[in-house]
């Protein structure tokens, strides 16, 4: 058995997932055993084949390159690199638009785990491409979340709802953390079945977190100590298509995890609220229209995904 099995997911950006891999290589040394798994979510043949010759290059057997034939989205995209993993004791879910900038972040990160049992998944400090600090923790999604916002949360329930804009000094226990950085425990990962591969994309990290907490009493822990570099959304542009993917994701983790009623008034909202947005920005339209059907994930773009003839 290993200790730490990283799973990175390529979409489309070979040159940043390179870069990835190389700063987990030049950052850790050889106090702790870990493989790399690259996930190529279905790229252009173009972008796979640079990516597969740059890690060629390397001729490193801790490294292997899984390609899809289909763009599994986030989650699943993950639990196929889980799938071909070797026997490990953590997953390192590492996007692929990160620099490792902290010595020996795999061992730190495994020592803590083991000195903290109640502690199934945590993360470093995010930072941007400056080098500024930039938010990584997260409050679980409500109903009270979404209508109230967070900062209006985060000062009248400052115990509860932490500010996430903070700097913290000391690891600290958060709702959950940024799905760019996830050092998670294997075998509690592997006992509640992992990531829900129904989510296509945005609140995998979420809804992780929640059921380590409620099912396993594992809790998500931010090390500010450690830090690492995110660029942010290379592999996901924003458009209407990607708002509506949020909301469908959002809609299907309240309802999971809080019922139907709070899935129906959080829906209601929604269809009120972007009905008058819709009536000043157009582009919105479409995002209203997939709320007043219920926001299915049939709507959801892992229907639109297409699988690859690899054979052309």
């Amino acid at each position: 058995m290993i200790d730490v099995s990283c799973i990175i997911i390529n979409y489309n950006t070979s040159k940043y997932t390179f870069e990835a891999v190389e700063s987990i290589l030049k950052k850790q040394n050889e106090d702790i055993s870990y493989e790399i798994i690259i996930v190529d979510n279905a790229s252009k043949q173009e972008d796979y084949i640079q990516l597969k010759s740059n890690l060629d290059a390397l001729n490193l057997s801790n490294i292997k390159l899984i390609r899809s034939k289909i763009n599994t989205g986030f989650g699943a995209g993950n639990m196929i690199g889980v799938q071909h993993s070797a026997s490990c004791k953590y997953y390192a879910f590492i996007n692929n638009d990160t620099l490792q900038i902290s010595t020996n972040f795999l061992k730190d990160l495994k020592d803590f785990m083991e000195q903290n049992p109640d502690t199934g998944i945590c993360s470093p400090q995010m930072l941007d491409e400056e080098r500024n600090f930039r938010v990584t923790i997260d409050h679980f999604s409500t109903i009270k979340r979404e209508i109230f916002r967070r900062p209006i949360l985060e000062k009248l329930f400052p115990k509860k709802y932490l500010n996430r804009k903070t700097t913290y000094n000391k690891p600290t226990k958060v709702h959950y953390v940024q799905g760019s950085f996830m050092f998670v425990e294997a075998k509690t990962f592997n006992e509640i079945g992992g990531f829900d591969r129904n989510i296509f994309l945005y609140y995998e990290e979420s809804d992780l977190s929640w059921r380590f907490l409620k099912q396993k009493n594992k809790n998500t822990y931010l090390i500010p100590s450690i830090e690492y570099i995110h660029y942010k959304g290379i592999s996901t542009k924003k458009n209407i298509d990607i708002k509506i993917e949020q909301k469908i994701s959002l809609l299907y983790y309240i309802n999971k995890h809080y019922g139907w009623l709070h899935h129906q008034v959080l829906l209601k909202w929604y269809i009120i609220r972007y009905f008058f947005t819709s009536i000043i920005k157009p582009k919105y339209w479409k995002l209203f229209y997939v709320l007043l059907i219920g926001a299915p994930l049939s709507k959801s773009l892992m229907q639109k995904q297409r699988v690859l003839n690899l054979d052309k």
